[in-house]
């Protein structure tokens, strides 16, 4: 079960670090 906590916390930081990525090529325009 520890092993799947780690691995939907991953998921997680992806689903940041796209919105993150988003932002910042809005700003840029």
């Amino acid at each position: 079960m520890g092993s799947v906590k780690k691995k939907r916390r991953k998921k997680i930081a992806k689903h940041k670090r796209r919105k993150q990525l988003k932002a910042m090529r809005h700003k840029k325009k």
